[in-house]
């Protein structure tokens, strides 16, 4: 009897000790799963991170339970109140249709096309400039320079002698008028008026000094020549540009003189090149000036409109723009968020377009990406487009 008491009394320490070491294991192991899939954090200050409930050593709130790789790669799970303090909201979006309205900045600039160039009419010295600065208006028949050119002073001379020998009778008067309409064009040819031309007729003597005047008005851009300096047949004295019209040139992909005048003007130029570095494309338009109110060099900003342009549009702040990718938030669950990487396109009050295909029934955060953002690279220690490609 003895010896069956003493196997009875071990087989029950036994299971006594089976029983305690079992349940040992069962405890380690149901707290060191809730280390592993939970930590508690602040909504206010998530820097902080306990393994247990409590109150925020900082701000002294509650601490919110949040679940650890409960997401994959791409996703993170928020709390109601997280969702609440990042203003974060989504919606279902569709393909609407809008109108582009972008501005660009540019600056006015002189119409080349409206250029005058007032040219030597015949080879000589530059005796006098009547205008030596850039900007000076000058007026349509206004005196532009003095040449002294002796092939206008022989010019000059026939048709003087041509003149004074009409009156002889016979062959002589007819070869004198054939002489004089000669002389005539030619001096028409360098450029004298037909003032000029009959000044000659009463002159006691033949001056080698031609005076020029402007053939246009305009403001000076440009001067070409000094005092004293010869000038060959055809070589520019000064440019005259009409500032009634100017370009507008900006690059397409603010400041502004006059910040109330809007001045409506078509595109009259479309450089075939893109700019290979920036990807802008260089556009120019005729800007009517009727008052010489502008001024080349002023900044102006050029509003593009595009009617009936059909896409997806959402707000800019909703795409988060990285160095290699772009991408927005969806709900993929209540409470789970996932990115996408998407294609965006022209930029219009505010919204932004995307090209990119987007399941119809997702809902797609369009206030508080950022903060989801923010929260994804602090909790996931990454980018959320790290390791992907474009």
């Amino acid at each position: 009897m003895k010896t069956i008491k003493k196997i009875s009394v071990l087989s029950i320490l036994f299971m006594v000790m089976v029983a305690c070491n079992t349940k040992e294991k069962e405890d380690h192991s149901k707290h060191n799963k809730s280390a592993a899939t939970t930590f508690y954090t602040c909504s206010m200050d998530p820097q902080v991170k306990e393994d247990k409930p409590g109150k925020c050593p900082i701000c002294h709130m509650e601490l919110t339970p949040i679940k650890q790789d409960d997401t994959e790669a791409n996703e993170i799970s928020l709390s109601k109140q997280q969702i609440q303090l990042g203003n974060i909201t989504t919606q279902t979006i569709s393909e609407t249709q809008s109108s582009l309205e972008q501005n660009y900045t540019g600056v006015l600039s002189i119409n080349q096309e409206k250029i005058k160039t007032i040219s030597a009419r015949a080879m000589g010295r530059i005796e006098k400039l009547y205008f030596k600065t850039v900007g000076d208006y000058v007026a349509k028949n206004q005196a532009v320079y003095q040449l002294y050119s002796e092939d206008i002073a022989i010019a000059k001379q026939d048709y003087f002698t041509a003149y004074k020998q009409l009156a002889m009778p016979g062959d002589f008067g007819k070869n004198a008028r054939n002489m004089l309409n000669v002389a005539k064009q030619k001096l028409l040819f360098f450029g004298l008026t037909n003032a000029q031309i009959e000044s000659i007729k009463t002159s006691k003597e033949v001056s080698p000094y031609t005076i020029f005047y402007s053939t246009a008005s305009g403001t000076i851009s440009e001067i070409s020549t000094t005092e004293g300096s010869y000038a060959m047949e055809g070589s520019p004295i000064i440019k005259l540009a009409d500032l009634n019209s100017l370009w507008l040139e900006t690059q397409v992909n603010v400041n502004s003189d006059f910040p109330d005048k809007t001045i409506n003007a078509q595109v009259s130029f479309i450089n075939p090149e893109i700019n290979p570095d920036t990807r802008l494309l260089l556009i120019r338009l005729e800007i009517s000036n009727p008052n010489l109110q502008l001024k080349p060099g002023m900044q102006a900003m050029a509003k593009l409109t595009q009617s009936n342009l059909k896409g997806l549009y959402i707000p800019v702040d909703a795409v988060i723009r990285e160095e290699n990718a772009s991408y927005i938030w969806v709900e993929k669950r209540p409470g789970v968020f996932e990115n996408l990487m998407v294609e965006t396109g022209i930029e219009t009050n505010g919204m932004i377009e995307i090209k990119s295909e987007i399941d119809s029934t997702k809902k797609v955060v369009i206030t508080g990406a950022y903060a989801i953002n923010s929260e994804y690279k602090f909790r996931k220690g990454s980018d959320p487009m790290e390791g992907m490609k474009m």
